[in-house]
């Protein structure tokens, strides 16, 4: 199949072509054709499979072939975005893929001058992307009109619930016109997400070109145990022994992604941090320098890494597992992109194995941990953990109300 078999407008055709595009991916095929159809959509594929492409040029078509146009400067598509990271790349595919035509795409999102972002909607936007925080006030102080909006998109739909972005979204939604669009983007639909959309679309189309919630088939993951206060050596030691390049390492507070950033630095390996206490223009700053190889290794938050997307990038290291299963698949899925093969190591504790078994259930797949040699876990730490039983969540329950066991009637009175 060709992007010309779609029913694509010339304009974009032509700009695919120079792109160097050959065929569309699965998610492509299947997706630009509802679109296209104007239908409600919830689209899942793996990331790095052109999610972004598979709704951006059908509504690039939809904007070009619009009969009657009251208001041409007005906005048309509405793209939502978790981060702001992922919001300049998906902002930039738009600018990409319209090259060769008149229609004018901004970005805006909280952390950068609202005034700059404000004169670029004035020069004429059919397309805003958008984080849901930055859009709020926009709404909120009377800066934009949604009165003419066809399409809005929720990328990575999943994110904005594990954000708590619902109530903001929710917001958002009775400021945009009832008769529209709607479109679900993810590479992951649990329980919530298909509770969201009842509420959301109408009649949507559901398209998933792989199993759901899965991981890249040419990613190669590998689990090693190690005691936690060895994790920063031994990702020192893989990046310098086997000479990695740009290497995409996920902790699970900023704190911790600024002390393993340090760690690293003193082992003489050119790393940086980012997460969201970082401004805007240091953020761009340290994406910069990693896409150019100034920085070798990358720590980051899973809400910054959010929009990382580097065609080559080949090595994404958990320095800790995600406590939410899901984002596993979006961290690991860095790497391995548009076909590519990659590398996915994770480094666990006896104390993290739940985490690793809640990921295993998800992917339907069992993992061995593995011992690198010189960083082989504590036996002793092992065995008094495996004694140690973990307290019930009704035990901790009534530990932090006061009480000596679930079963007490009456606070327990605290010595003095």
């Amino acid at each position: 199949m060709s992007f010309a078999s779609l029913g694509l407008h010339q304009d974009i055709l032509l700009q695919v072509q120079n792109l160097g595009y050959p065929t569309p991916t699965p998610i492509q095929q299947a997706a630009i054709p509802a679109v296209l159809a104007k239908k409600d959509l919830m689209a899942g594929a793996q990331t790095g499979t052109g999610k972004t492409a598979a709704f951006a040029l059908p509504l690039l078509h939809q904007i070009l072939t619009t009969e009657s146009n009251d208001n041409p400067l007005g906005i048309q598509v509405l793209v939502l975005t978790p981060t702001r990271e992922l919001a300049q790349q998906v902002h930039a595919s738009f600018e990409k893929y319209s090259a060769n035509t008149l229609i004018k795409s901004v970005v805006a999102y909280g952390g950068a001058s609202i005034n700059v972002q404000l004169d670029a909607l004035r020069n004429g936007c059919q397309v805003l992307v958008a984080t849901p925080g930055r859009l709020l006030e926009l709404i909120m102080k009377n800066l934009i009109d949604l009165s003419d909006l066809k399409s809005l998109v929720l990328d990575e739909a999943d994110r904005m619930l594990d954000m708590g972005f619902i109530i903001d979204i929710q917001r958002i939604l009775k400021k945009l016109p009832e008769t529209r669009q709607t479109l679900f983007f993810s590479a992951t639909f649990n329980d919530e997400i298909f509770a969201l959309s009842k509420t959301l679309l109408k009649d949507p189309q559901l398209i998933e070109v792989d199993n759901r919630n899965t991981t890249a088939s040419k990613v190669e993951q590998t689990i090693y145990a190690v005691d936690k206060n060895r994790k920063s050596a031994l990702i020192s030691y893989l990046i310098g022994s086997k000479n990695w390049q740009q290497v995409l390492i996920f902790t699970r507070t900023k704190q911790g992604a600024d002390e393993l950033a340090k760690e690293m630095q003193k082992d003489g390996i050119a790393t940086q941090s980012i997460h969201g206490d970082k401004s805007q223009g240091a953020r761009d700053r340290v994406l910069t320098d990693f896409k150019n190889g100034k920085v070798r290794a990358l720590v980051a938050t899973d809400v910054a890494a959010r929009g990382i997307d580097i065609d080559q990038l080949q090595y994404v290291i958990n320095h800790e597992l995600p406590y939410n299963a899901e984002d596993y698949i979006h961290r690991i899925g860095r790497t391995g992109r548009a076909g590519a093969t990659g590398i996915a190591i994770s480094l666990i504790t006896e104390k993290e194995r739940y985490l690793l078994t809640d990921i295993e259930k998800m992917l339907d797949e069992q993992f061995i941990p593995q011992w690198l040699s010189g960083f082989e876990p504590d036996l002793n730490i092992i065995d008094n953990s495996a004694k140690r039983r973990e307290p019930s969540k009704k035990e901790l329950r009534a530990k932090a109300l006061g009480f000596s066991s679930s079963t007490d009637k009456k606070p327990k009175r605290k010595r003095r």
